[in-house]
């Protein structure tokens, strides 16, 4: 199964445990194919560096840097498709369908209500991760 995961869900895996860690685990095992572009690279790292974040990646012992890296290894890097303005309140949602479309993806695994409202994009289904784990164990 080909699966785009949205930022926060990449934090989350990365950061503690529960179904996006498991989604990670997928893709580690090779349940799943996770894909990701330069972008959403991009905003991971941002996001990593914010200071809310500080002690959990300090009693961790790892840094932005590292998990980031560590995550580019695991996913599959594309090169996003053009696509039209799709969610305007949050322009960066943009950035996980144009992967999605790339990578030609059969899922997009996000926590983000405007994401998750859509459902569907051109032909692939936007769910929780909770959602996936589901589907893979089924």
């Amino acid at each position: 199964m080909h699966v785009v995961a949205d930022t926060n869900t990449v934090v989350s895996g990365l950061l503690w445990y529960g179904k996006p860690r498991q989604v990670l685990d997928a893709a580690r095992t090779g349940a799943i194919t996770l894909s990701t572009s330069a972008a959403l690279l991009a905003e991971l790292a941002e996001v990593l560096q914010r200071p809310k974040f500080a002690q959990r990646l300090a009693r961790a012992n790892v840094t932005p840097h590292t998990l980031v890296f560590g995550y580019a290894a695991l996913a599959r890097l594309v090169v996003p498709a053009p696509i039209e303005p799709v969610v305007t309140a949050d322009p960066d949602d943009d950035a996980v369908l144009a992967c999605a479309v790339a990578a030609q993806a059969e899922v997009i695994v996000s926590g983000d209500s405007d994401l998750l409202a859509l459902e569907s994009y051109e032909g692939i289904l936007i769910i929780t991760a909770v959602q996936l784990m589901a589907r893979i164990a089924s």
